[in-house]
């Protein structure tokens, strides 16, 4: 037997370790989402788990890009370790910057100099507690020399 031989099943698991794809469908009801992607090759795979760090999620949209593994090389059981899209992901951020996004223009980066929270006009809503800034609780301050008519009051105490 030729060492080309006996090489190329090794050589196959190999180029079958990883894949680039892109969503098709979402299923987001499970403890573990579950995706369908189409894979570069044409290839569709129609159950494959979305591995997501702790502390984070989304619902990825049809064309996302994914990156698949399939352990050993086998094709018929693999996971997402990232789903990434391109189309809405904030370009630009300084060095060191962090951003959460979605596709609504929605945004909220750690800065250098603080936290700026982008919501492309919609509310921003704050529940089960307080909103504290820079000592003054939303909920229970109060305002000194308050007057009728048009004046204005005092600042927060």
């Amino acid at each position: 037997m030729k060492p080309s031989q006996l090489l190329s099943p090794a050589a196959k698991r190999i180029s079958n370790l990883l894949a680039r794809g892109a969503v098709t469908l979402v299923n987001a009801a499970n403890k573990m989402q579950i995706l369908q992607v189409s894979l570069l090759s044409e290839e569709a795979k129609d159950t494959l788990e979305h591995l997501e760090p702790y502390g984070f999620t989304s619902h990825p949209l049809p064309g996302a890009e994914v990156l698949a593994a399939f352990i050993e090389g086998d094709r018929s059981h693999g996971v997402v370790l990232v789903a990434s899209d391109r189309r809405y992901r904030p370009i630009n951020l300084a060095a060191g910057d962090v951003s959460i996004f979605d596709n609504r223009g929605h945004k909220i980066t750690l800065t250098a100099t603080g936290i700026v929270i982008a919501a492309n006009g919609h509310p921003v809503t704050v529940t089960g507690g307080d909103v504290i800034a820079d000592g003054i609780a939303l909920k229970t301050h109060t305002h000194g020399g308050v007057t009728t008519g048009s004046g204005q009051t005092g600042a927060p105490s």
